[in-house]
């Protein structure tokens, strides 16, 4: 392996929770990895068996395993929940070094799926067939799992953003559903005017979030091309995002607390948080979270930057991809298909998951799903909807793992202090950039 890629893996290593061993890199360079599999080669690991470690902390991934294993009775699948996110991927990182314990399946997020694949520790899925199956997805989570001319995982679900709302506090108001961001703000100076402890939604500075919001609004601020990556949030589009959230940040109308805490879910209950711009795998969140407030919320398409677009972006998803140094890949493969592309996918949709197959999307059955939580809504025309509108040409840094961990401490300072978000963006390319030149990328500024 070249000199430029070794200190490349260690710089990720050491400063990144990704420590992706060197030692490993040269399973990239196995032939077998690169030979075409075909379906009689999958059929028959199936007819002869074996077993299939998952790591994955997705919940409908149960009952996927349990008619996975019933119509395969040869092969044990093992479900192993070795963490969410971060804690998944240094488990998995450990794994690689030491070259024990690798999983066949791994769990990885649109954001991270890209470091792996660059570092080669996750097998190329073009060579079982994955490149085929294209046409089966909506065009964000397809465009997430290719790196180069690979297919580095397939998609297990997506996240096309949509407006969350309070029908009953924008009713008791007289707000209207906002559909640009201008009047988002708009509704947000109302609703704190009628009641200070009211704000139009929550932020305390979310790399997600704000990412998302870029992609909408046209930014593109990450050049990819393997290790040359450039990064620059002056464009227009983040002009627009900066020039519209640094309103709602000045103006108070955002309430300071955090997502996911106990606050969080008491806003949304009681309606002092009116709003949240978020995916579509939201709905499962509200029903279990904020119970008391059942019927007084819906759904509506996310406001746009230009008054008549009709564009999203996705926020959060996963794939499922095959870690090079696992075992028995033509099994593993056949699972993560069945379960991405196959059965799996409608025993997921039917437990809670938001698909990312186009084929489920624009079926009659899902789009006519009525919610009760949302007052018998079928939202899921609108994410389908969402879904279709997403931008293709986004790209994250194969080091977004780090990027994001850094969030707070550049970009977040504009929420606690008197820092712009404008500088708080600068701040945040600057030491991407510097980190980036550390670990060997060639960075263009």
């Amino acid at each position: 392996m070249p000199k430029h890629s070794r200190r490349l893996l260690r710089g990720l290593g050491l400063l990144t929770v990704l420590a992706l061993g060197a030692t490993a890199c040269g399973s990239g360079d196995d032939d077998s990895a690169q030979k075409k599999v075909g379906a009689s080669d999958i059929k028959a690991a199936l007819k002869k068996g074996g077993t299939v470690t998952v790591w994955a902390w997705e919940p409908t991934l149960k009952q996927v395993e349990a008619d996975f294993e019933k119509k395969y009775p040869k092969v044990d699948v093992k479900l192993v929940n070795a963490g969410t996110n971060n804690d998944q991927y240094k488990a998995l990182s450990n794994a690689v070094s030491a070259k024990k314990g690798v999983p066949d399946v791994a769990q990885i997020e649109y954001y991270a799926l890209g470091q792996y694949a660059l570092t080669k520790q996750v097998a190329d899925l073009s060579a079982y067939g994955a490149d085929k199956l294209a046409g089966s997805y909506s065009p964000g989570p397809w465009n997430a799992v290719k790196s180069g001319g690979g297919v580095y995982g397939l998609p297990m679900d997506s996240g096309p953003m949509a407006l969350f709302y309070n029908k009953k506090v924008f009713d008791k108001h007289k707000i209207k559903v906002p559909t640009t961001w201008d009047e988002y703000v708009e509704a947000g100076r109302k609703l704190h005017k009628a009641d200070p402890k009211a704000y139009i939604t929550s932020d305390v500075g979310d790399a997600g979030l704000t990412t998302s919001l870029l992609w909408q609004g046209g930014s593109r601020p990450y050049k990819v091309d393997g290790t040359k990556v450039g990064i620059d949030f002056t464009d227009a589009g983040a002009k627009k995002y900066t020039d519209t959230w640094q309103k709602l940040i000045d103006e108070k109308l955002v309430s300071p607390v955090s997502g996911w805490s106990d606050d969080w879910y008491k806003g949304l209950g009681d309606g002092t948080i009116a709003t949240l711009t978020v995916g579509a795998w939201m709905p499962a969140n509200f029903a279990s979270g904020v119970k008391g407030a059942a019927g007084d919320w819906r759904a509506a398409p996310l406001p746009q930057w230009t008054k008549g677009a009709d564009v999203s972006a996705e926020n959060g998803g996963s794939s499922l991809a095959l870690p090079e140094l696992g075992e028995n890949k033509e099994l593993a493969y056949a699972f993560v298909e069945y379960a991405n592309s196959g059965a799996g996918v409608g025993t997921r949709i039917k437990n809670g998951a938001f698909p990312a197959t186009t084929k489920d999307l624009n079926s009659s059955s899902f789009q006519d799903t009525s919610f009760p939580y949302f007052g018998g809504q079928k939202a899921n025309k609108i994410f389908a909807e969402s879904a279709k509108n997403v931008p293709t040409d986004w790209k994250y840094l194969p080091y977004q793992v780090y990027a994001n961990s850094i969030f707070n401490d550049t970009v977040g300072k504009a929420y606690v202090s008197d820092t712009k978000l404008s500088a708080g963006l600068k701040s945040w390319q600057d030491a991407s950039v510097k980190y980036g030149g550390e670990q060997g990328f060639t960075v263009e500024k």
